[in-house]
Formats: C-alpha cells, structure tokens, sequence
C-alpha cells in the first residue's frame, strides 16, 4: 500500500498528461524559441548593470537619481571643516603648481596651535621647491595626528608615475617619526562613465585610505567598498561641511576667532581649483557641475564617523529577483481579464520594480548592481515571449474553436461569442426563440436494411445539408437525435429578421430533403419526406450540463410545439408546418392555413399554417379567406375549398384541411395524436 503521503498515481499521471498535452499545443520549436527568449530575460534582468552597454548607462544613471533624491537631509556638519587652496589663493600667492608650500608650512603651524582634531592633507608632495626646508620643519614640528597624501604609480598609473612615487616615499621619510603619517588618497571612479559612486578597493599596498587614517573607529572600513553616503544640505545656503580659504590661516587674521572653526575637528586640506581635482558623483551628475575630491573625502569621513555602512546585494538575491520578474511577466501575460484591469495590474508590477530600489537605497542598502531597467526589460521581454507563444495557441484554438462552433452557430454568432465568452456563461436566460424540428420519414426502418456504412454515409451528408441550411440562415444547430435536427433562432443573438430566417430554412430543409431522396446510390431503398416543424415562443436557453461536459440548448414548451408541429406533419398530409405566433412575425413566403389544432402537451388549441412558396399570392389569399369565413360559421365557404381539392387531387394536405373541417365545424380544433 502507498504511504498515505505520496501522491495518487492516477493524479500524478493526469498532471503528466497535462503537460504532455499543453506541451503539444506549443510545439518543440515555438517551446524552444519561448525558452530561448526567457533565458535572455533573466540574462538581461541579472546582468544589465555589468554586460548589457545601453542597459548600463540607464542603470547607472536612475541609481544617481534614486541615491539623489533619498540621499540624508543634513545641518552643517560640526565635526568636518575644509581648508581649501582656491583660485584666490593662487592669485595671491602666484603659484599654481605645485601649490605653495610657504602658505602650506604656516596654515599646518597655526592649525596645530588651534586644537584640531587630526589634520588630513589631499595635496601630492611629488616633486622638489625651494620651500621644501620649511614645509619640513612644518611636519616635524606637528603635534596633531596628521595624514600626508599618497598614491602609488601601480595603483593609479595615469596620474603618477615611478619617478614621482621615488619622491613621495622619500619625502615622507624625511619626516618620518613624528605626528604625519602617510595615507592613501586614491579614489575610484566608475571606469563606465567616470562617476564616483563607492569607495575605492584599498590594496594592503598603500596606507590607509585618508578617511581610515584619520580615525580609528569602525576599522571595518578598511575594507568597504560599497557606496558612498553623499548627505544633502538642509540649508541649500549652508553646505554640508564648511570651506574656509588657507590664506585665512597664513596671515594676521585673529586666531581667537578662527579656533572655534577649528578646536576639535577633523581639518581636511586640498584643492578647490577651477580645473584641477574636480569628479562627477550621483547628485552632480543629474543636478550638474563637480564636486572637488577634498568634498568626496570629507563625506566618506562623516560616513565612517556615523559608521552608515550600507549593506550590498548578495548575488542570490539578485538571481531571485532576475526569475521573480521574468516569471512576473510571463504569468501576466497569461491572465485572462479586461483591458484595464490589465493595465493596472501591469502599472502596479512596474511601480513595484522602480519602488523597490527605492525604498532599499533609503533603507541603507546599497542598490548599486541592482538591475532596475533590466527587471523592467526582463519583464517586458518575458511578457511579450509568453504572450506571443500564448497568442499563437490561442490563436490555433480560436481557429479550431471556431470552427467547432462553426458547425453549431453561424459565423457571425461564433465570433461574437469568441470575443465575449460570457455569451456562453454555464446559466440559462429566458428568451424568445424560433424552434424548429425535422425528421426524415422511414429512415429508422431504411436503416436495417442496408448496411451500416451506407448508414453512416447517407445520415453524415443528410446531416450535413440540413445543418448547413440552418447555419446559412443564421440558425443555432441544438442536437442532432438521430436523423433528426433541432435548432433554433434568436440567441444567442437575436436579430430582426429571424422569423424570415427560420421560416426560409424550413422551407429549404424540405426541399434538400426531396434532393437527398432523389438522390440515393442505387440498391437503397426510397426514403421518405422531411418533416419540419416550426413554433415561436419562450424557451430557457443557455448552458447546461455542469463544467466539464455542457451543451448549449433551449428547453421549455415552444421547444415541445416545435416538436409535436413536425409530428403533425404525417397526420395532415403536409410537409412543413409552422404556428400562428411565426406567422404574425413573418411574411417571407405565401402561408396557407391548415386549421386549429390541439397537440399532446398542450391544452390551449392554435392555428396552424403550411408554408407554400410554389403558389401564387392570390391563390393561398383566396384559401385564407375562405378557411377565416368557414371558421365564422359560413358553412358555403367549405364548399370553395372542395372545388379547389377536386381542382387540385395532388394536394392531400387541403383534402385532409376539408375532412378535420368538417368534423370539428366552424370555430373548432382538431386534437393531433
């Protein structure tokens, strides 16, 4: 016995078989093409930020603004002044490069006296001056915890080269053993579009990085290279960190005043030239100009001082994600609804991707790396992949549906109901409809005494020109029963004309019948007429039968007249017969009265009319009235309609209209077997 935990097989062979049958419906080269594009989806939702080049331009540039617009609304910050060589400075001092060493020596002197914290310095001592003595003695005479610039020729080939790399490392020893230390002042930009995003990769072969240097808290910045916190002024007119010329510092300005800028803080001094020392970040980048990289150190200090490390993407989540949207989009594509409630479910997918991204960078992650556009391509790619392949199979079952209802409905309904399927709802409605039913007479008894493929040979094409008729007049085919056809007009759809439709269709159902006897392979024995009946009242029409298995069918008493109409048709010699309630709807072809009759099922006796193309007009007037004046108690008026049966000894249905007349008397109503 199965363990009460496995599954059924019988339930898993029916999965089985699911799949082998909506794998069938794809087809191996449409599966294989879907497949194909899926694949390039999650490649595209995983590596747009690294391997797709247009992709990566727009990635990088909604980071910027996503880190622009969320990035920390901030007060000056106390902790961080800036001493800056400007243009000014230059004007004064009439050097450019390298940067007067004379106005260096005395800033370092004063601020040392002030009580700063630690001193960080982003100027390059690379090369000899005439001033190098007194810069000397300047470090040397440090007591504050101080950071020189230094970069490597290997690790920042395309500013320093060997020879200046020999000089820094000399230099530095030179003043070695006091309060100055080296430290890197190496930044990184992005190699795509040279912006300054993260930290730099810090080899063990420089020093610390200047921010790492200046501090020993949080040391796990030494190895961070995740994303730069770039804070923005609550002030526009109050920056971030305070910027204050050097020249402030070399001259006889008070030092009272400038100790309380200073006593306490982290000094970082370099350039804040016009052309020099100038990087692009994310809120340049959108907002415009550069930021000094002085500006850029500075952030990453108060960055490392409030330890906001931010948190990266582990690659699996991006995997996830990647497979998450892709499969998003392709089951959206599926979804069987109206337009607009489509869009909004594809709006609130795509607001979802881009508010995502936006919330993590706000929540301290870093969204660097993070696909935005590419989930966004990915989804739309796999949308329109699944969508295309789903469109081309329903595309064939339309077709095929179509034509299956084709066989039932007309062309026109059968669109219709494609278009709008709830037409086709598992409900019944209640309408008025024109039933009709035929049979061919004698073809039970014909059908043992052939042989069963002439059967099946002789009842196909019977059935095929009979539901053809129906269709071409804009007929519902119900069933077949046997020989016998059941249709109906006026649903689903109902059309102005219908009684002219279904009256025309009965007439032309008996004369394909007469062609179809004519017609017979010899050796078949004759076949009889067929019958129709024609009835106009309500009926319950729609879908029965439950889910799995329905019929789209009309049930209800017009449906029974209709039925005991055809029946009739053998007793009254006729062969066509439809209600007085069809005849007030139509006048598509001569109608002659065939009396009042009361039908098994029915209580309440009507008038019944046999329709007769082949007359002339004048003729069947000439009957009516004589039938309506008979039927007033003008007894004279039935001897009118014997004249014309002896005229006329073919016609038994009138003979059999003179016999009934006779016996019920005027106003009366045969009872039909």
């Amino acid at each position: 016995m199965a363990a009460p935990d496995q599954p059924a097989p019988a339930a898993t062979g029916g999965i089985a078989r699911r799949l082998r049958r909506v794998f069938r419906r794809i087809g191996p080269w449409r599966m294989a093409i879907t497949l194909a594009f899926l694949a390039l989806a999650i490649f595209i939702a995983r590596y747009s930020w690294e391997k797709v080049p247009i992709a990566a331009d727009i990635e990088r540039m909604l980071y910027d603004i996503r880190a622009t617009s969320t990035a920390p609304l901030a007060e000056q910050d106390d902790r961080i002044v800036m001493v800056v060589f400007n243009d000014q400075t230059l004007i004064e001092t009439g050097r450019r490069s390298p940067l007067d060493r004379v106005t260096l020596a005395k800033a370092l002197a004063k601020l040392d006296r002030m009580g700063a914290r630690a001193i960080g310095i982003d100027i390059l001592i690379d090369q000899a001056t005439p001033e190098d003595a007194g810069l000397v003695a300047a470090f040397k005479a440090m007591r504050t915890p101080t950071r020189l610039a230094f970069v490597s020729a290997a690790t920042n080939p395309d500013y320093v080269e060997y020879g200046q790399e020999e000089f820094l490392r000399a230099f530095q020893k030179s003043i070695a053993g006091g309060a100055v230390e080296p430290a890197s002042v190496l930044l990184e930009s992005d190699l795509t579009d040279n912006v300054i995003r993260s930290w730099p990769n810090q080899p063990a072969s420089l020093p610390p990085l200047l921010a790492n240097a200046l501090t020993p808290v949080h040391p796990e910045f030494r190895n961070y290279t995740g994303a730069v916190r770039f804070r923005a002024p609550l002030d526009p007119e109050r920056p971030v960190f305070a910027k204050l010329p050097i020249q402030l510092f070399t001259g006889d300005f008070p030092e009272d005043v400038l100790r309380q800028q200073i006593a306490g803080r982290y000094v970082l001094i370099g350039g804040d030239i016009f052309d020099v020392d100038q990087f692009e970040t994310p809120a340049t980048r959108i907002r415009g100009g550069t930021t000094i990289g002085l500006e850029i150190h500075a952030n990453m200090l108060a960055q490392l001082l409030d330890g906001a490390l931010y948190r990266g993407v582990p690659g699996w989540i991006l995997w996830a994600a990647a497979i998450l949207v892709v499969v998003m989009g392709g089951l959206t594509s599926m979804l069987d609804v109206r337009p607009w409630l489509l869009g909004l479910i594809l709006l609130a997918q795509i607001a979802l991707i881009l508010l995502i991204p936006y919330w993590a960078q706000a929540s301290g992650i870093d969204t660097q790396h993070l696909p935005v556009f590419g989930w966004i391509a990915g989804w739309f790619l796999a949308f329109a992949a699944v969508g295309t392949a789903a469109r081309a199979v329903g595309s064939e079952q339309r077709r095929f549906a179509q034509s299956a209802l084709g066989r039932y409905l007309p062309r026109d309904v059968a669109s219709l109901i494609l278009r709008d399927p709830d037409q086709l709802a598992l409900h019944g409605e209640k309408r008025e409809i024109y039933a009709l039913f035929t049979d061919l007479e004698g073809f039970t008894k014909l059908s043992h005494a052939i042989a069963p493929e002439m059967v099946a040979t002789l009842l196909n094409r019977y059935l095929d020109m009979l539901s053809d008729i129906v269709l071409r007049h804009g007929g519902t085919i119900d069933k077949f029963v046997g020989d016998a056809v059941v249709a109906f007009w006026g649903a689903p759809i109902a059309r102005p004309d219908d009684a002219d439709r279904a009256v025309m269709a009965a007439i032309a159902m008996y004369e394909a019948g007469e062609e179809f006897r004519r017609s017979v392979p010899e050796g078949v024995p004759p076949i009889g007429r067929t019958r129709v009946g024609l009835h106009f009242g309500e009926a319950i029409v729609g879908n029965f039968g439950g889910e799995g298995r329905i019929q789209y069918t009309a049930l209800g008493d017009s449906m029974n007249a209709a039925a005991r109409l055809e029946s009739a048709n053998k007793q009254l010699g006729t062969a066509a017969l439809v209600s007085e309630a069809v005849v007030r709807r139509t006048s598509a072809v001569p109608l002659r009265p065939m009396g009042r009759v009361t039908v098994r099922g029915r209580s309440t006796p009507f008038a019944i009319f046999e329709p007769v193309p082949h007359l002339d007009g004048a003729v069947v007037t000439s009957l009516t009235a004589s039938v309506a004046r008979f039927d007033q108690g003008e007894t004279a008026a039935l001897a009118e309609l014997e004249r014309y049966a002896a005229d006329h000894p073919e016609d038994v249905a009138v003979a059999n209209l003179i016999y009934r007349l006779r016996k019920v008397g005027p106003g009366g109503n045969f009872v039909l077997d």
